[in-house]
C-alpha cells in the first residue's frame, strides 16, 4: 500500500489480519493482479494529497478463488460459494487476500487463465464506455489515439467486433500488431490529419482519445462532424474547453454502462472475440518496480502482478 505521497519508493508491503467476511462479502485469495496507471497516479499526488486518505489501498482488478462466504453473499450471478473461481472489480486488491463485496464478485470464464482474467476489467470497461458515449454502429469508421495502449487495444477490439473501420495512431513498432487486429495503423506527429484522411477517404464518424495530447483532440475536432462523438479519456481540460465528451472520474452515466458491460466483456473474452496482451509480470512484493516501468516506455500489454 501506499503510505505517503510521491513516487512508487512510498510503497510498501505490509502484513494484516484478514477479517472474517461480513453480509454481503465473500474472501477471495487472489491469484493475479491487474496494473493500471491510475494505481501508481492516486498516491502522485495527481488527484490532491490529502492526507487523511492515506495509507492507500491499491488495485482495482484481480482474479481468484473464493475461500469463505459471508451470509447472503450473492454477486451479479447469482449465490456465490467457497471455492467459485472469480474476477474481482473492487478498489484495494493488491493482495494476497481480500474481503469484497459479493456484488464485486463475477465468475472467472472458464477459457481465461489467471492473468488474463485479472487484467481485462478496467481497461475493457473504459473501452467499452468510450465506445457507447460515441454511439459506434456498424459500418462506422472510428479513429482511435493511442491505439496500441492498454485502453487503445481493447476499443480496437470492441470497436471491430461491432462491425467498425478502425484506424489507431500507435508508434510504428505496434503498427504489425495494430494490423492483426484488423485495424490500420497511422502514426503520430506532423502530417495527421492528412495520413488519417487518406486512410479514412469516406470520412471519419467518431474519435477516442486515451492519450490526451493536443494533437489528438485537433486532429479528432478536425475530422469528427459532431464534436459529441469525440471522447477522451484522458484530455479533461480540453473536453472542458472544446466542448466533447470526456469520461472518468465520478460519473454515473459511466457507472451505469461499466456495471452492464461486466458480464458481456468476459463472455467476449472467453470467447476469444477481445484478447488482453500480458506484456509483463511481476510478484506482487514488486509492485513499486512494475509502477517504475509502466510509467516510462514500455512493450504494449498489460502489467500483471502475482501474489
Amino acid at each position: 500500500m501506499a503510505t505517503a505521497f510521491g513516487g512508487p519508493e512510498v510503497l510498501e508491503v505490509i502484513d494484516e489480519q484478514l477479517p472474517a467476511p461480513g453480509v454481503g462479502q465473500v474472501v477471495v485469495e487472489v491469484r493475479a493482479v491487474g496494473v493500471n496507471p491510475i494505481d501508481y497516479k492516486r498516491y502522485s499526488g495527481a488527484f490532491g494529497d490529502d492526507p487523511s486518505t492515506l495509507p492507500q489501498r491499491l488495485g482495482l482488478e484481480a482474479s481468484g478463488v473464493v475461500t469463505a462466504v459471508g451470509p447472503d453473499a450473492v454477486g451479479p450471478q447469482g449465490p456465490i460459494t467457497v471455492g467459485d473461481e472469480v474476477v474481482v472489480y473492487a478498489p484495494g486488491v493488491y493482495a494476497s487476500a481480500v474481503v469484497v463485496p459479493a456484488a464485486a464478485v463475477l465468475p472467472k470464464p472458464a477459457g481465461l487463465v489467471w492473468e488474463h482474467a485479472a487484467g481485462i476489467l478496467a481497461t475493457g470497461l473504459t473501452a467499452w464506455d468510450a465506445l457507447e458515449r460515441i454511439r459506434l454502429q456498424e459500418g462506422e469508421t472510428v479513429v482511435i489515439h493511442g491505439a496500441a495502449g492498454g485502453v487503445g487495444l481493447l476499443a480496437v477490439q470492441l470497436a471491430k467486433a461491432r462491425g467498425a473501420t478502425v484506424i489507431g495512431t500507435a508508434r510504428e513498432v505496434n503498427h504489425d500488431y495494430l494490423r492483426s487486429l484488423g485495424a490500420t495503423p497511422v502514426v503520430y506527429g506532423h502530417g495527421l490529419v492528412e495520413r488519417v484522411r487518406e486512410a479514412a477517404p469516406g470520412g471519419v464518424d467518431a474519435a477516442i482519445d486515451t492519450v490526451g495530447t493536443d494533437e489528438a483532440a485537433d486532429v479528432s475536432l478536425e475530422l469528427v462532424p459532431e464534436k459529441q462523438r469525440v471522447v477522451t479519456i484522458a484530455g479533461f481540460e480540453r473536453a472542458a474547453r472544446d466542448g466533447f465528451v470526456a469520461i472518468g472520474g465520478p460519473d454515473p452515466e459511466s457507472a451505469r454502462i461499466r456495471e452492464s458491460a461486466r458480464i458481456p466483456l468476459l463472455e467476449l473474452a472467453d470467447a476469444g472475440t477481445v484478447v488482453t496482451v500480458i506484456a509483463k509480470t511481476f510478484p506482487l512484493a514488486e509492485a513499486a518496480r512494475a509502477h517504475t516501468e509502466l510509467a516510462a516506455s514500455h512493450a504494449s500489454g498489460k502489467f500483471i502482478l502475482i501474489p
